[in-house]
């Protein structure tokens, strides 16, 4: 649903470069609009410590590996390798008694359902870092445009207003501008990893965002 809104309307007067009188009102007008967001993103990781660091290396290799194995079978599921890093654990003496690695894989979908039935598999092995739900960039575009559309013909009908509340004659657009907003997705959901070996498949709602474009400028009246 749109809801157009007003923001703000100042008239302002001046003199012209020619010495001719003007009036010019600056205001601004907002669309927005409640979008289901239709992406799912998220992390899981797996974290191995041991004293050498090519079992380390060994054993964090392994769990990603067969992770990304396993994600390729889910074809509505966009998988990727994230970050990995292997570092040390300093004991006493500030000697080096361990050695710890992270690795991450990212998850991304717009089959929520098969998202879930993965992420049920993948807790097995990999700890869940976070769930994020958004809006996909090819949605995003689509509504931007067409509340671009929806917010130009707001700000030509208030200026029509001003026009006819004042009497003046026509007007013409001084100065424009397009600003986008909003979009931003809800917070996300974190969750450690689970023992219990019959974990269930999660079930998620993705929720909605707003998303704004404002449309502000100059008239000048004549």
């Amino acid at each position: 649903m749109l809801r157009i809104i007003l923001l703000c309307s100042l008239l302002s007067f001046g003199i012209s470069a020619h010495a001719e009188a003007y009036n010019r009102v600056d205001f601004q007008v907002e669309a927005a609009r409640e979008v289901a967001n239709d992406l799912l993103v998220t992390r899981l990781s797996a974290d191995i410590q041991d004293k050498q660091p090519s079992h380390v290396a060994q054993q964090l290799n392994t769990a990603l590996n067969s992770a990304l194995r396993l994600s390729a079978s889910f074809a509505t599921v966009k998988t990727r390798s994230g970050n990995q890093r292997t570092y040390p654990v300093y004991g006493k003496n500030n000697q080096i008694s361990a050695w710890r690695g992270h690795g991450e894989i990212q998850l991304e979908s717009r089959d929520f359902k098969a998202a879930g039935e993965l992420i049920m598999q993948l807790q097995s092995t990999l700890q869940l870092g976070s769930v994020e739900f958004t809006i996909a960039p090819d949605t995003r575009s689509q509504i931007e445009n067409e509340l671009i559309s929806v917010a130009i013909k707001a700000f030509q009908n208030r200026a029509v207003a001003i026009q006819t509340a004042v009497g003046a004659k026509s007007y013409k657009i001084v100065r424009f501008s397009i600003n986008r907003g909003g979009g931003m997705p809800p917070p996300m959901m974190r969750s450690s990893a689970l023992s219990d070996s019959a974990i269930p498949a999660p079930e998620f709602a993705g929720g909605e965002s707003r998303m704004t474009v404002q449309v502000s400028g100059t008239i000048e009246l004549q």
